[in-house]
């Protein structure tokens, strides 16, 4: 059984040109007020998990769901972290539903495996017709500021989007060929994933313009990171990246954020108020 089961539903709606969010929540994970800074178009949330971190045996579940026409975006506070095990493995799992002409921004603070963790972190979503998704994952092993390097454990990474992009993989602390190689991770800590999708294909002209936007602005910033950007699919754009330490990587991917809402959207540049906290 597991240590600690949390799961948390969030269902939204658009209706009257506003979103709105419905949600239910079992154990101590659970969203905060609904928040507008953009109008009502757009409803901001973030969800929090009080213990701050898994153990082993803990599981949380979330479950997302946006009806035609709402636009959501989700982050968190803080990194969820995922500690040290002798025994069981701890899980996060997140399924997102977006019906068509749907929005989410999965945003979320950065995911810390501590050495000696056994963890896994499985991010799923199904897109609709013209629906749109912008999403990033990224992981730390370890704590580099503290100097605490990741020794011991593994960790294990699943982003899924239906039909469209599936990357999947377990780091083990052991794998030193896996870690070191230059063609592999190559001493880096942090690997991240950022993703623009679309239910259908992009015109190939917009495809072209997100593609060269943030390949602009991963130029600028080479000398911080190890990145690239390539489009696997029509229906999508994505930017990996390796880095020693998060903060190069999260300053990269919400400049490439602001940039793609501003052209694809037609919305705000800022932004969420608690990143800048």
């Amino acid at each position: 059984m597991p240590h600690s089961l949390a799961t948390l539903s969030l269902n939204y709606s658009a209706e009257n040109g506003k979103t709105v969010l419905r949600h239910v929540h079992s154990g101590p994970l659970r969203v905060l007020k609904s928040l507008y800074p953009e109008g009502s178009r757009i409803c901001h949330n973030i969800l929090i998990h009080p213990p701050s971190g898994l153990v082993g045996g803990d599981v949380l579940d979330i479950q997302i769901a946006l009806d035609e026409g709402a636009h959501a975006l989700i982050t968190t506070p803080g990194a969820a972290r995922f500690f040290a095990s002798k025994a069981h493995s701890a899980l996060q799992k997140t399924r997102a539903t977006l019906k068509n002409h749907a929005r989410l921004e999965w945003l979320p603070m950065e995911t810390l495996a501590y050495s000696g963790c056994l963890g896994s972190n499985e991010t799923c979503f199904e897109l609709g017709q013209e629906s749109m998704l912008l999403a990033w994952d990224i992981v730390s092993l370890g704590l580099p500021h503290a100097k605490m390097p990741f020794l011991e454990g593994r960790f294990s990474q699943h982003l899924e989007i239906k039909d469209v992009l599936l990357e999947k993989g377990t780091v083990n602390a052991e794998d030193h060929r896996l870690l070191k190689s230059p063609v592999g991770l190559n001493g880096k800590s942090c690997l991240a994933t950022m993703v623009l999708a679309c239910g259908t294909p992009f015109p190939k002209a917009l495809r072209d313009k997100v593609v060269d936007m943030a390949r602009e602005i991963c130029d600028a910033q080479s000398h911080a990171i190890k990145i690239g950007v390539s489009a696997p699919s029509e229906k999508a754009v994505v930017v990996r990246s390796l880095s020693d330490q998060v903060e190069p990587c999260m300053k990269v991917f919400q400049m490439i954020r602001s940039a793609w809402r501003s052209e694809v959207w037609k919305t705000s540049t800022d932004s969420p108020r608690i990143w800048q906290t």
